[in-house]
Formats: C-alpha cells, structure tokens, sequence
C-alpha cells in the first residue's frame, strides 16, 4: 500500500526522535539516514533499513527503549522459545494506543459493551491476555478475565456467567469447542462469537469450532513486537479480509526473498512499521508471517487497508525431496478429502538416507480410514508430486493444546 503524506511525516517524526533518544540501536541504525530526504515511497523503501527479529533479541534486555526509563510503564516479551526473547517497553501512550486499537477491533467483530467476554489467552509477560482485556475495559464490556487453561473452572464461568465472546488460540477454542460437545452442554452456554488469534488455523478447524459452539468466528493479529494482538480484526463481512489499522502501523507484503513489494493480490511477508509507538518504535519489521493484500473496499464502508488471513509463515517452510511444505500445504490437501478433521502432525525424518514425511490426520467417525489414507496420500502426490506416509487416526486421538499448536516437527537436525 502506498505511503500516505501524514504517514511520511509520522515516519520522518519518528525517526528524528529515536536519532535524538541517544539509544544505540537507533543511532546506528539511522546514522547515514536524514528523515528529511524521505519524501515518497521510493525514498522510504531505500533509505529506511529492515529490522530482523534476530536484531531485536540482540538487544536483550532493554537496549530497544527509545524513551527515558522513566517513562516506560510496563514491558512485554515473546516467549524466547526459539531463542533470547524480544523485550519491548511501553510508555502510558502506547498502553493507552494498544487499548483503543484493541477495542476498534471488538467494534468491527459487532461486540458491544453489553457481550460478556471471556478472556483464555495468558497473562504476564506474553501480550495476549492483557490486551484483550483492556480493549474489553476500553469498550465498556464486562471482562472475565480467566486466563490460559483450568477447563473444568472455564466451561463452569462460561455458563455460570453466560459469557456472550470467547478469547482464544484456535488450539484452545477447539478444545473448548469438543468438551462443550463431549459433555452436551450447548444448551447451557451463551456464547455468540469468538475472537481468535495467536495462530495460523485453516477453514476445517474454523467449520468445526463453528458448527460445534453455533458462532461467528474473528481473525485478531498482531505480535509482541508491534503493541501485541489488536492491530487489526477481520470486521462483520466475514470472508473480506483482516483490517489492519493504518493510522498506527503501516503494512507491506514484500518478497520473503528480495525484500521488494509483491503485486497487489500475491502472497509475500508482511513487514510493519508503527508510526506512533514511543517505546520501542518498529521500522519495517520482517514478521515472517505469510499474507496478501485484499484489493478494493471492504462492503463494511470501512477504508482500512486489508490483507487475508495469515497464510503461515516463512520461518514454518520445511523443503522434503524438492518441495516447499507449508501447514496451508497439508491443510489444502487434507481438506479435499471427505471425513477428516482439522487436526493433523507432521513428522519429517531422515529415513534410510531419505526424507520421509509421516502425516498423522483426524478423521470422524465412519470414515473408512483405509479410503482416506489412500485419497490423502494420494492428493499429496498429485499436488506437490511426493507421497507422505499417511496414519489415520479417530478424532480427538492427537492431542490437544491450551495454548499453541505445533503442527509439523523436522527431526532431522536433531
């Protein structure tokens, strides 16, 4: 998307200000920069340099303050799982920024200050469930704010408390989702929508959660790195694309590879800059995660810039004999195939001197499981001309998670 005038400045203000905050890792950074030559878009995407999540952690612990400790009001972290973590400090604006983007999105999803919303996203250190939260509190909604697992004590407040909006990973919702089942107690829950982020979750999961639990079902997104989940919802249209608020972050969806803008409508990784955060400000942050743009207005009237839904990730692509393997690659074939579930592992091997994928897929009862062993080995040879070992197993057999959901694991570097 094109860089609007107001948005230039915000960039050149923000560059100025961390030039002058005397922190290291902007100064060196914009050393040979003068926020008074970019102009246009062409000037900006020359003069304002990538950031990498590695350049983050370098930074460990608080090297990314842009602003004097005095008025950081708080700090998030992800996780470190895959090494140091990114710490990020907030000032009371950034709080106060990441609240109202937040609360826009319960508004585009249709929540009221009359839904009760039920908050399972953990709280601490990771932004989830503070963020819904606040957005929740912005609105004038009555949060319940329960945090990650205790299924037992969240299917009782679910209905003791007739939540109205479930926060959730898809993982966690569909957990959620089959006890709700499990134990018939859809006549007993009140629930009308959900609000999902935190993970890439294809359109069998979202069917089944939705058939199950009778909602509409929302795509949040937004990372640690950039305020945290909020910056952007998919909005009562449904099928229209994510919005993403332009008048906090600026989104591009480049080539993973040349670093240069895709054609409006092809998949490429989404790079952000936030215009307005004092903290820790981002400047064209490769996130790694997969989208497009969506072309044209949304029917909602609104003028957001769109993108689809998050299509994977470019650090999740594994390479078996030749071909490039997404978790939308398998969710694409599994879902050709009549009877199989949402849920699925994918385990890649070195065996006998080659690369062997075994695919572990969910099917309902009734399945001929022999059929769709055949059918989904079958369509992957088809597809992407490699044949995985295909073992079926009945559904609710592979095992569900609270919190995210680890799809396909590489043991070949083990």
């Amino acid at each position: 998307m094109k860089l609007t005038e107001k948005q230039l400045e915000q960039i050149r203000n923000q560059i100025r200000r961390v030039k002058a905050s005397g922190n290291p890792f902007y100064t060196e950074r914009f050393k040979d920069v003068n926020p008074d030559d970019i102009k246009t878009q062409e000037d900006f995407e020359e003069k304002v340099p990538f950031v990498t999540k590695q350049e983050l952690r370098d930074a460990y612990p608080l090297g990314l303050a842009a602003v004097p400790e005095e008025e950081i009001v708080r700090i998030h972290s992800s996780s470190g799982t895959t090494g140091a973590p990114v710490v990020i400090p907030y000032t009371q604006k950034d709080v106060d920024d990441w609240a109202t983007m937040f609360a826009r999105c319960y508004e585009l999803a249709g929540i009221t200050k009359k839904d009760r919303i039920q908050i399972t996203p953990g709280y601490g250190l990771w932004t989830a469930g503070i963020g819904f939260q606040a957005g929740c509190e912005k609105l004038g909604a009555m949060a319940i704010p329960m945090g990650p697992g205790n299924t037992e004590k969240q299917l009782q407040m679910m209905q003791d408390l007739q939540a109205t909006v479930i926060c959730a990973t898809s993982s966690y919702a569909l957990l959620l989702a089959e006890q709700v089942e499990n134990r018939k107690l859809g006549n007993n829950i009140k629930l009308k929508k959900g609000v999902i982020g935190s993970e890439r979750w294809g359109e069998k999961m979202r069917n089944r959660i939705q058939s199950i639990l009778g909602i509409e079902l929302y795509d949040i997104y937004g990372l640690t790195e950039c305020y945290g989940p909020g910056i952007g919802i998919n909005c009562t249209e449904q099928t229209e694309g994510i919005h993403i608020f332009d008048d906090f972050v600026y989104v591009e969806i480049l080539d993973p590879v040349t670093g240069k803008p895709v054609p409006e409508g092809q998949i490429g990784e989404i790079t952000l800059t936030t215009l307005v955060k004092e903290g820790a400000p981002l400047f064209r942050f490769r996130t790694h995660d997969l989208a497009a743009f969506v072309p044209g207005e949304c029917k909602c009237g609104r003028k957001y810039p769109r993108i689809t839904q998050i299509m994977g990730r470019s650090d999740d692509m594994v390479k078996v004999k030749g071909n490039i393997i997404f978790p939308s690659t398998i969710e694409d074939v599994i879902k050709s195939v009549p009877g199989t579930s949402s849920e699925y592992r994918a385990i890649i091997e070195h065996v006998d001197g080659k690369d062997q994928m075994t695919l572990m897929v969910e099917v309902e009862g009734g399945t001929d499981r022999t059929e769709a062993s055949l059918a989904i080995a079958y369509n992957f040879k088809q597809k992407y001309n490699m044949t995985p070992v295909v073992k079926i197993v009945g559904e609710g057999e592979l095992p569900r998670s609270e919190k995210k959901t680890k799809r396909i694991e590489d043991k070949r570097f083990d």
